[in-house]
C-alpha cells in the first residue's frame, strides 16, 4: 500500500495540500434545492469534494420502539433511530440529480454507503470514491464489497480501537482496494477538543502505513489544522449553509465562512511544514545586511595594533561575522582607518604572536 492516493485526478498524500471534504450528511433537511446549494458553495470555499451518506431508515436500524433502539443523552436525546435516520437519510431519488448538479458545478462527489444496495446504487453513478463511516467500521462484509469496485475507499476509525482497525484495512486489502486511506476521528456530536489525542495520529500512519486524515467533529478549526501539522492529508468537515437551521447536525457544522477559512488554513499550515532546511531563505535575503558584525569605533593609524576598544559587534553586517572577534584584536591595521567602518580582513596584518591572518 502506497501512502497516496488520487482521488478524481486529485492526488492526496503528505507531500501534497490537505484533502477538504465537505460532508453534507443531513444538512440538506428534507429539500433538494438546499442540498444543491450546499454543493455550490462548498465549491465556491475552495473545497477538494462533497460527500454524501446513502442510506435508508429501514437499510440501517429496525423501525422499533425498544428501549435499545432510542437514543438516551446527546444531541438526539429521547429520538428513535428510526426516526432520527427517517429525517436524516438522503432520498435515493435526489442521489442522480445531486452527482449531475457536482458534475456541473465542477467539484467530485461521492458518500459512505451503508449497505450493498447502496453501493450499487453508487456504482450506476459512477462514484470515484467510497467512505466508510466509523459506525460501520467493524462491518467488514461491507468493507469487502466496497473494495470489490477497485476505487479508492476512505475508512474513519471512530471508536474502533488498534485491532479493530487493523481487520478493516485487512478486509479491505481482501476485497481488492488498492488506494486505502483511514481518518483518526471522534464519533461525538460534537467533540471536545481535548477528546482528539492528535498525538495518535503520526502513531497511526507509522503503525499502518497508510494516507491519514482527521474525521473532525468540533466546532472550530483549531483542531483540523493542527493535524495537518501531525500528518493529517485529508480533512472531512459537516458543512452546512446555517448553523442555526434546525436539521440534526447543522449545530457542529461549518457555515461558508468557516469551511473556506479552513480550506485557506490547512494549506497554509501544510505549506509552512515545508521540508529540513537549514539555510537562509528567500524572504531573509534583503534582511542579511541588518545581522551583526564587527566595525571599527575608533580611527586608527597604519600599523596600530588592534584592541578590545577599537571595535564593537553591531549592525549592520558588512564587517567580520563577530566570532572573529578574539582573532580580529591583536592584529594590526595594514591602512589607516576611520571610525564606523566595517571591519574586513583586507586591512588587517595579523602579528607573529597571533599567526597568519588567514586562519
Amino acid at each position: 500500500m502506497t501512502q497516496e492516493i488520487s482521488i478524481a485526478g486529485r492526488k492526496i498524500g503528505r507531500n501534497h495540500p490537505p484533502y477538504i471534504i465537505a460532508e453534507l450528511s443531513a444538512n440538506h433537511n428534507g429539500k433538494l434545492e438546499t442540498a444543491m446549494r450546499i454543493i455550490e458553495e462548498a465549491k465556491k470555499t475552495g473545497a477538494d469534494a462533497v460527500k454524501l451518506q446513502t442510506y435508508r431508515p429501514d437499510t440501517i436500524t429496525l423501525d422499533s420502539d425498544a428501549d435499545e433502539f432510542r437514543i438516551k443523552g446527546g444531541l438526539w436525546d429521547g429520538r428513535t433511530l428510526y426516526e432520527l435516520y427517517e429525517e436524516a437519510h438522503m432520498p435515493w431519488e435526489w442521489h442522480k440529480p445531486l452527482f449531475e448538479h457536482a458534475r456541473q458545478v465542477g467539484i467530485p462527489i461521492f458518500s459512505s454507503p451503508f449497505d450493498n444496495t447502496a453501493v450499487d446504487l453508487l456504482e450506476d453513478l459512477n462514484a470515484p470514491a467510497y467512505k466508510i463511516a466509523s459506525f460501520e467500521a467493524v462491518d467488514l462484509p461491507l468493507i469487502r464489497y466496497v473494495a470489490s469496485t477497485g476505487k479508492p475507499m476512505i475508512i474513519s476509525t471512530g471508536m474502533a480501537n488498534a485491532e479493530e482497525i487493523a481487520e478493516a484495512i485487512a478486509a479491505a486489502r481482501d476485497g481488492g482496494c488498492q488506494q486505502l486511506a483511514i481518518l483518526h476521528c471522534v464519533s461525538g456530536y460534537p467533540a471536545p477538543a481535548e477528546d482528539y489525542n492528535l498525538r495518535t495520529i503520526p502513531d497511526m500512519i507509522e503503525r499502518f502505513g497508510l494516507v491519514t486524515g482527521l474525521s473532525d467533529h468540533t466546532i472550530d478549526n483549531t483542531t483540523a489544522i493542527a493535524s495537518v501539522v501531525l500528518g493529517a492529508s485529508l480533512i472531512e468537515k459537516h458543512f452546512t449553509l446555517d448553523r442555526n437551521g434546525g436539521g440534526p447536525d447543522d449545530s457542529f457544522s461549518l457555515e461558508p465562512a468557516d469551511l473556506a477559512a479552513l480550506c485557506r488554513d490547512s494549506k497554509t499550515a501544510w505549506k509552512a511544514l515545508g521540508n529540513v532546511d537549514y539555510g537562509q531563505k528567500s524572504s531573509e535575503q534583503g534582511n542579511v545586511q541588518f545581522r551583526r558584525s564587527l566595525y571599527f569605533v575608533k580611527d586608527m593609524n597604519k600599523g596600530e595594533i588592534v584592541s578590545a576598544d577599537c571595535i564593537r559587534s553591531v549592525r549592520p553586517g558588512y564587517g567580520l561575522p563577530p566570532k572573529n572577534r578574539d582573532w580580529v584584536i591583536g592584529t594590526q591595521v595594514s591602512k589607516k582607518i576611520r571610525a564606523y567602518t566595517p571591519v574586513v580582513r583586507e586591512v588587517l596584518e595579523a602579528t607573529g604572536h597571533f599567526g597568519s591572518k588567514k586562519t
